[in-house]
């Protein structure tokens, strides 16, 4: 059933709270922070940079939130403005106030803020569960993006192993500081997160999510995917089934553009965030005059 995010209790949005300011304050660039109204709430979006091409937006994983962005900020933030997104319905500073039932709905909130914004297009990145959330945009609302660049999608292309479900499963039931550490070494391999994102990652917890998770497309939703795709996929995921994503799109997107880095994993970006951001920023920019069908959503 569909519902609206929520904290569990008080003293979990307090927990959360100081935990985001935190994360907040690693953030290198002037920016503007703003609430954007939507039909399904208000959205907190962080703005850096300027530029004349389409702007890049950022859909974070889960347990993130738009400013733990922050590493990555300055290279995406070059030449063209950047936006980075709390999500409805995840752990953050937007304010989720009607469930988002469809991923239509995802698509709406997500198009509402581009017009609160005045954005008429964007290339959209999206890491993790956000690569989910930027695949529905690219589905339902084409016409809003210039490309899609999706980093570790996992779920999308390709069934997350039922063994890695379980494992991250366990966590979530007893979250313990060594079950978090043998997560963190399983799940991103080489990449040390900074203790305030490590903070705001557990204080998500205390958070109860208004989304969904993300789903494997049908041959035919990955077929009729119109918008410039790029897929970044660490050869060592264990979620995101690098082998078989890359497969299907070859398959059956054959204008998407793959890139499988060896000896990564589902922390790719967090590794080597030169080589990823130089990736993407390339690509896009490669499609800043790219003209798709309207939106469908």
């Amino acid at each position: 059933m569909a519902r609206i995010g929520t904290f569990k209790s008080d003293a979990a949005r307090a927990t959360f709270d100081d935990a985001y300011a935190a994360v907040e304050r690693l953030w290198p660039l002037p920016a503007t922070v703003r609430d954007v109204p939507t039909s399904y709430g208000s959205t907190r979006v962080r703005s850096s940079g300027s530029g004349d091409g389409p702007p890049f937006v950022l859909l974070h994983g889960f347990g993130g939130n738009g400013a733990t962005w922050h590493g990555y900020v300055e290279a995406l933030a070059r030449d063209r403005a950047v936006h980075a997104l709390d999500t409805m319905g995840a752990a953050g500073r937007s304010v989720q106030t009607a469930p988002l039932r469809r991923e239509t709905d995802l698509a709406r909130w997500f198009t509402e803020v581009l017009d609160g914004l005045g954005v008429e297009r964007a290339h959209v990145v999206g890491e993790s569960q956000g690569a989910w959330h930027a695949t529905v945009m690219a589905m339902h609302a084409p016409g809003r993006l210039a490309s899609v660049s999706l980093i570790e999608p996992n779920g999308v292309f390709a069934r997350v192993p039922v063994r890695s479900l379980m494992r991250m499963l366990r966590l979530g039931a007893n979250p313990t500081e060594n079950g978090w550490r043998r997560m963190a070494a399983w799940l991103t391999p080489g990449v040390t997160l900074p203790g305030e994102v490590l903070a705001v990652a557990k204080a998500a917890q205390g958070f109860r999510p208004g989304l969904g998770w993300a789903r494997t497309l049908t041959d035919a939703e990955v077929r009729s995917l119109s918008v410039p795709l790029l897929a970044i996929l660490g050869d060592r995921s264990v979620v995101s089934n690098p082998v078989r994503t890359g497969d299907r799109l070859r398959s059956l997107a054959p204008r998407a553009e793959i890139e499988v880095y060896e000896d990564r994993g589902h922390g790719v970006l967090g590794e080597i965030p030169e080589e990823i951001l130089g990736r993407v920023t390339a690509f896009a920019s490669s499609h800043d005059s790219e003209r798709l069908p309207t939106s469908r959503h």
